[in-house]
């Protein structure tokens, strides 16, 4: 993907290409730190999301970008095929944020939490960015990334909420304890 986004001539070509490879790149590194589970092994999702995160600063902003990605979680465990959608989520999430948070590659955070309780959990994904509204104050539209994160959360039986101003962003997955295997 990335030789033939060298060699395209059209730049929206090229920006697809290369927003292509950071998605593979992602799942790769979802699948390799999940490579020695078996489908139904406990995942402890703190130190799963930690690692992850480190992964996708180090090959997404490293060291040109003034930005940094943090992990907070409680402690809180996933069978593994369950651990694979919520790093996904995590994924897009993070890179929609580097996308329209930081378009310019300004300095900020990009903060993921991880709650887990009797209840069910809770990820979020917040960035102190610039936020992504469109001019006129209209929503953007749906993109890839978005719909990857509707439909991951639908699987997980999980609703997602949004919340996007001058300040940042913040997206929020929950599931109950009714619809959730993870605790």
């Amino acid at each position: 993907l990335l030789l033939k986004a060298r060699t395209v001539k059209s730049e929206e070509t090229r920006l697809h290409l290369r927003d292509a490879h950071q998605r593979v790149m992602s799942v790769a590194t979802v699948q390799e730190q999940l490579h020695a589970s078996g489908l139904n092994e406990r995942i402890e999702i703190g130190p799963y999301l930690t690692k992850l995160c480190a992964g996708l600063a180090a090959s997404m902003v490293g060291e040109r970008r003034p930005l940094s990605i943090k992990v907070q979680a409680t402690s809180g465990g996933a069978v593994s095929s369950e651990a694979v959608s919520l790093g996904l989520i995590v994924t897009e999430l993070v890179i929609n944020a580097l996308k329209h948070g930081f378009p310019s590659g300004e300095e900020g955070e990009i903060l993921v939490k991880y709650e887990a309780h009797n209840s069910g959990w809770r990820l979020s994904v917040s960035d102190d960015g610039s936020g992504n509204q469109e001019a006129g104050g209209d929503p953007p539209h749906m993109g890839l990334g978005t719909s990857i994160v509707e439909a991951l959360a639908h699987q997980l039986a999980a609703t997602v909420q949004k919340t996007s101003g001058p300040q940042g962003t913040t997206v929020t997955i929950t599931a109950t304890a009714v619809s959730s295997q993870q605790r």
